[in-house]
């Protein structure tokens, strides 16, 4: 089975040589992109970089991703080190690095992350237009996470999304009397308690789980008509609509598997691996190992993605896990920055790593919509366009240092942990979340 390690920090050595004839021979797969001057940008004499990044969930995330940097390292002769960091631990790291003004150049973080630090960090308008107008654009998300709220002006530089969809065991869907996943609330309620019924449970991560738990809590509530703030950034979470997708939480809840409640992001993945649960909501991480390990085909040829109901939503409401590129302006080497995240998204680089991957992280810049990754297997395609999503941290308000501090914290996780558990009814989880958000958006 996949290790699903939650740390793995190395310097660019073995595993990158690995990786290194595959990143170097593999075409770019006709990505189509403008002709345009190369990026002007390049190193300062003497430069190196140290990059931290999310640890990989699958194996080629790491590998080819080691072996790009590795070009880099070769073509502009600056020494690189990156360091692979757990999920949820990145941010912690990340405000080290921006309190003591000390440490990485470049930190991948999460989503909202970049608006955390905005004060702090490097502008990075020059590598976005460079790349937008190279790779047919940017998509909503990227430019929802990158760009300052209400300018041009970016700030971090997006280099992939991973959005989980509902993954489900067809079989056990079938035997539970259904044919697919509802789209309505009361369907999917039925679907989910038949299949725990049957000794088949299913299971959505409710600890602080970075990806899965943010996705849950997200999906539970925009799927109601409820949201964390209102455009204007006014908290918004206390409401009618949070209280009813709460309560429809409490009736969900005896479905689930026994444990979710601290459940973080590798959980449900062993959890479906070993068909202890027969239905989540994962990236492409989970079907890639069942893929790719003979004692589990069986199970990913029963393995079959869908969207999540969108229940009162008009489209399914989902959002994607951001990775989100950022230079501290502490560094020595701004310029070394720009161009190892420039010559990261380029296609020589980037289409094989999103083929070695599967397409675990979903391309931000358009071109990529192309890529065979999507089509080869037909249950990838459902990720392909997990950039264009119109839901995102803090909906439906503004990307800010508040909606990035209320994801780091949790808020909306532990309130349904709460619900869930029995420790809270859903008018006092929603009154609780309120008080916590309104300390981070000080004036609402």
């Amino acid at each position: 089975m996949q290790d699903f390690t939650r740390r793995a920090t190395f310097g660019l050595g073995a595993a990158a040589l690995a990786g290194r004839a595959f990143a170097q021979t593999a075409p770019p797969g006709g990505i189509p992109r403008a002709e345009t001057p190369p990026f002007a940008v390049t190193p300062e004499p003497g430069a190196s970089l140290r990059i931290i990044r999310p640890a990989r969930f699958v194996e080629p995330d790491e590998t080819i991703f080691r072996a790009n940097a590795q070009r880099f390292q070769d073509k502009f002769n600056v020494p690189v080190r990156v360091d692979f960091v757990g999920w949820e631990d990145i941010r912690p790291q990340t405000a080290v690095v921006a309190n003591t003004g000390t440490g990485p150049d470049v930190v991948i973080g999460w989503s909202d992350d970049p608006h955390i630090y905005a004060e702090k960090v490097v502008e990075l308008s020059d590598v976005a237009e460079y790349l937008g107008k190279r790779y047919g654009g940017w998509a909503f998300l990227a430019e929802k996470y990158g760009k300052r709220h209400n300018t041009e002006t970016w700030i971090g530089i997006p280099i992939g999304g991973n959005m989980g969809p509902c993954v489900y065991r067809a079989s056990a869907v079938k035997e539970a009397g259904f044919e697919r996943i509802p789209e309505d609330h009361d369907g999917f309620l039925k679907l989910c308690l038949a299949m725990k019924k049957n000794n088949k449970p299913i299971g959505f991560a409710l600890g602080n789980a970075v990806g899965d738990g943010n996705a849950f809590a997200q999906w539970l509530l925009w799927s109601h008509g409820a949201y964390l703030v209102d455009e204007e950034g006014k908290v918004a979470i206390n409401s009618k609509e949070t209280v009813e997708a709460l309560q429809y939480l409490q009736a969900l809840y005896p479905a689930f598997a026994a444990g979710t409640l601290s459940w973080l992001d590798p959980s449900n993945n062993r959890a479906f691996s070993a068909q202890e649960i027969f239905l989540t909501s994962n990236g492409v991480s989970l079907y890639f190992t069942l893929k790719n390990d003979p004692g589990t085909r069986a199970i990913a040829e029963d393995t079959q993605h869908a969207l999540m109901p969108k229940g009162r939503a008009t489209v399914a409401p989902q959002t994607s896990t951001v990775m989100n590129a950022m230079v501290f302006r502490h560094t020595r080497y701004p310029k070394a920055a720009k161009a190892f995240l420039a010559f990261m998204m380029e296609s020589e680089q980037y289409e094989p790593w999103m083929q070695g991957s599967l397409g675990y992280w979903a391309h931000p810049l358009k071109a990529y919509a192309a890529s065979t990754v999507w089509t080869a297997d037909p249950k990838n395609t459902v990720f392909r366009d997990a950039m264009e999503n119109r839901f995102w941290s803090g909906y439906r308000g503004p990307i800010s240092q508040a909606s990035g501090a209320v994801a780091a914290d949790y808020v909306l996780v532990q309130m349904c942990a709460a619900v869930a558990s029995g420790q809270a009814t859903p008018e006092a989880a929603a009154r609780e979340a309120e008080r916590r958000a309104k300390r981070y958006y000080r004036n609402t």
